[in-house]
């Protein structure tokens, strides 16, 4: 009996490392580092489906200037690809893209990434 009580903790800890790894983690991002064209739209792939009316990105430029974008959608028949469209095209110069997203699991999770627009 004692060894069992000793394993409750044990058996605890897993089920909560399992819990924490469900969530929606960015795996890729498309434009990533430097990308010679200026990017029409943003696209995030998560490691778990996402709600996009919950999840959204944030782009900020040179100067601190927000860069418009357009409403998050997800990509044709995948619900862990969020696609964002830039309304206005980005010139040369670095971007950090701040992202959150809500996943189909009731989680929020957020980061951010820097792409860099070669001139």
């Amino acid at each position: 009996m004692s060894r069992k009580i000793a394993l409750l903790p044990f058996i605890a800890w897993i089920g909560t490392a399992n819990a924490a790894l469900a969530h929606a983690h960015l795996v890729s991002s498309d434009p990533a580092n430097l990308t010679k064209a200026p990017p029409s739209a943003l696209r995030l792939t998560f490691s778990e489906g996402i709600e996009p009316a919950l999840s959204g990105v944030t782009v900020t430029g040179p100067a601190n200037m927000t860069l418009p974008t357009g409403t998050p959608s997800l990509a044709k028949g995948d619900d862990k690809v969020l696609i964002v469209p830039v309304a206005q095209q980005p010139g040369a110069g670095t971007y950090t893209v701040n992202w959150h997203a809500f996943a189909k699991d009731g989680h929020t999770t957020h980061g951010s990434y820097v792409f860099t627009v070669a001139p």
